[in-house]
């Protein structure tokens, strides 16, 4: 099969932890053509959705993992699936990505996750589809309100609606120190609607990234555990890895997520769990493949390249 990864530019990966490389590496090894392009390369041109996408040749050398032959014009319904796996932000050039795929389906194209699905479910505020397993949440631009929930709930987070990797989280404690300063910069004075929700203590034993693939949950979940007095786990805030099994909790959320989601056109989604609680619905580029099969030993890009295989 021929698979194209819609993705950053390739020399910037960290192989040793990097999802998409996971996934390229498996399908490489199953004897599966794997090429590349980053969203630059699209275009609308004639009546078709083309890319100048490069066929890549994994090397096993840490340092100069891959080898790409010249890049050449094709239609993207020549690939037996487009995979979706450039980071946000989530922004307009990123909307305009969606539509252009969108297009590409239409003629022909296979995407995973379908851009579609991609532009319905902002990951933060997906949560609200499934308010049974989330924390008190609001979300405005209000000051007022802002305010008004942290009378409420003492201790709360606050994060714009499309950040990653952590940035741009903010914990107010009782005393509500920052409060208003902290407000006027995420909603930029009242401008961009933002997220608040009750902090949850359980943050000491980690973020979980629960992982859905196909409509299934992977048995092992990865805690990120905040570091130095940190409130962020994020890996990229400096976050803490730590692979275990997924409690009857996390899998009570996945097992009723998971067959929604995927029914919806979302091949693979990252939930954040904190606790019990639902935080966020992760569908651009969901990791944490590598870490979760380091340590567990069950191999992830594998579950996810035998599901592809079978779409």
């Amino acid at each position: 099969m021929k698979f194209a990864f819609l993705a950053d530019p390739l020399d910037q990966f960290k192989i040793y932890k990097d999802t998409t490389f996971s996934m390229m590496a498996e399908a490489a090894r199953r004897g599966h053509e794997v090429y590349a392009f980053q969203q630059k390369d699209m275009a609308f041109e004639g009546d078709r959705v083309t890319a100048n996408v490069a066929r890549i040749t994994m090397t096993g050398d840490p340092d100069e993992w891959y080898r790409a032959d010249p890049a050449a014009s094709v239609s993207l319904d020549m690939f037996d699936a487009v995979l979706v796996r450039k980071d946000p932000p989530f922004n307009m050039e990123y909307i305009y990505l969606t539509y252009l795929l969108e297009i590409a389906e239409k003629q022909g194209a296979r995407v995973f996750n379908r851009p579609e699905a991609i532009r319905s479910h902002n990951e933060k505020l997906s949560i609200a589809q499934f308010p049974q397993f989330t924390s008190p949440t609001l979300v405005t631009s209000d000051a007022k309100r802002l305010k008004a929930f942290h009378a409420e709930h003492k201790d709360v987070i606050l994060k714009p609606l499309d950040g990653m990797g952590g940035t741009g989280i903010f914990r107010v404690r009782e005393d509500g120190m920052n409060l208003g300063s902290i407000i006027e910069t995420l909603t930029f004075n009242g401008v961009h609607s933002i997220m608040a929700q009750r902090y949850i203590p359980d943050i000491v034993k980690g973020d979980k990234r629960v992982l859905l693939i196909g409509g299934q949950v992977v048995p092992y979940c990865l805690a990120r555990i905040p570091q130095g007095g940190e409130v962020r786990g994020n890996l990229a805030a400096g976050g803490l890895g730590v692979a275990q099994p997924i409690s009857e909790r996390d899998r009570e959320i996945g097992e009723t997520l998971a067959p929604i989601l995927f029914g919806r056109g979302l091949l693979l989604v990252g939930l954040d769990v904190i606790g019990d609680k639902l935080t966020e619905i992760n569908v651009t580029s969901p990791t944490c493949f590598q870490e979760i099969t380091q340590q567990t030993g069950f191999n992830v890009p594998g579950m996810f390249i035998d599901t592809l295989e079978k779409q």
